[in-house]
């Protein structure tokens, strides 16, 4: 049974609910990382015992799902568009942001489909969106292939901005301080190409490299889209029932 099938206990003796120990347990995360968080900490921050946590949340797993389907609140569109891509993209976006308010959520992309509400209703909304432009094999593949996309970029974004605290060196700092051995390096001739690219190659920040990268998937995922003449979804598929075993990883929306 999922922690969103098991009821909640009774509030006595104290008021206390799902809904305050995540949002206690997002706020030590938000803090201190997914390291920050546990229920014994969850609980002191709640003023209670630990041992009332686990009348409603039985292990730490229990809770990050919990954590990630509370963030899916702010990855969810408010209205889902009609567009196929701009959903894929409103989605990926969204799903950007999130992760830069909540870095923890970078180290729970990935992973197998959350189940919860919240992540449930955005992947219906994606999935509903590319309804009926192919089979559904294909668009199980390009809703996976754009969340693969979007959780690498994320954590490498993320991991760029870990490594900024943990030096105290930003990128530019960075750069100046590993240029001289970069341009011994390069001086060597063996980096031909590479230094080309070091050179003469635009330096662009993180959001427009993620905007761009995204252009061209979704590029890539509308070839796919395209069926030849008087070929039906239907027919492509062969009308096969779709294969059975776990559900199709859904996006960012793949998170534990």
């Amino acid at each position: 049974m999922t922690v969103w099938d098991r009821p909640e206990p009774p509030t006595r003796p104290a008021p206390l609910d799902r809904e305050r120990i995540v949002a206690a347990a997002v706020a030590l995360a938000d803090e201190g990382g997914l390291d920050a968080v546990s229920l014994r900490k969850v609980a002191a921050r709640l003023d209670v015992g630990p041992m009332r946590l686990y009348g409603y949340i039985s292990t730490k797993e229990e809770l990050f799902d919990l954590m990630v389907d509370e963030v899916y609140t702010e990855i969810r569109p408010e209205e889902q568009p009609g567009d196929w891509r701009e959903a894929l993209r409103l989605h990926a976006d969204l799903t950007r942001r999130a992760a830069l308010r909540h870095e923890w959520l970078a180290d729970l992309l990935g992973g197998r489909p959350s189940l919860g509400p919240n992540a449930l209703a955005a992947t219906e909304g994606m999935l509903s969106a590319l309804d009926g432009l192919a089979d559904l094999d294909t668009v199980i593949r390009a809703v996976e292939t754009v969340s693969a996309y979007t959780t690498g970029a994320i954590r490498r974004e993320v991991a760029n901005l870990r490594a900024e605290r943990a030096t105290g060196l930003s990128k530019l700092d960075w750069q100046r301080a590993h240029g001289p051995h970069v341009r011994r390096m390069l001086a060597t001739g063996r980096f031909p190409t590479l230094a080309k690219v070091v050179h003469d190659g635009t330096d662009v920040d993180a959001e427009e490299t993620f905007a761009t990268g995204l252009h061209w998937i979704l590029d890539a995922v509308a070839a796919k889209f395209v069926r030849p003449a008087g070929v039906t979804p239907a027919a492509r598929s062969g009308n096969r029932p779709a294969p059975a075993g776990d559900p199709p990883q859904p996006g960012p929306e793949g998170v534990r």
